[in-house]
């Protein structure tokens, strides 16, 4: 079985536009929908860096839709619920995903989403070189941080 590309996420995207896709490893994963209190907490979370970070120039403030491709083997399509980008790592916006690792991320746990998977995803962004990897749990009303 062949690997599929950025190109073939690409299509997909476009074929499939309600739906929300990461690509890793060759494979496609789409993402189920999150749930009302998963994306209130990650919509809040945006708000709240882009209140603290617009203002300051610090960076930019991305959502769960927006993609970054990972400086890894397979050159993965990845896109956490919430992030930061410090502005000297982008200094402008880009249409197509941004070929970087944020330096904050933010995950939020959905009722359907397993945190193994979830902190696997977040060591994979560590270890790319994001700072700081954060998980939300909602039920549990926890939040692990993890550091570079």
């Amino acid at each position: 079985m062949s690997s599929l590309t950025v190109k073939d996420l690409e299509k997909l995207q476009v074929d499939y536009p309600d739906y929300q896709m990461e690509l890793v490893g060759g494979e496609i994963i789409v993402m189920s929908h999150s749930g009302l209190e998963s994306d209130e907490i990650a919509a809040s979370i945006v708000a709240y860096l882009w209140n603290w970070v617009r203002p300051r120039k610090l960076g930019r403030v991305i959502a769960s839709s927006g993609g970054f491709r990972l400086p890894n083997a397979d050159g993965d399509i990845r896109a956490p619920d919430a992030s930061f980008i410090r502005a000297e790592k982008l200094p402008c916006s880009t249409e197509d995903y941004a070929e970087l690792v944020p330096d904050l991320i933010f995950e939020v746990k959905s009722k359907s989403d397993k945190l193994p998977k979830l902190r696997q995803k977040i060591q994979e962004f560590i270890e790319l070189g994001t700072v700081v990897g954060v998980l939300v749990a909602p039920r549990s009303r926890t939040m692990e941080v993890d550091r570079y």
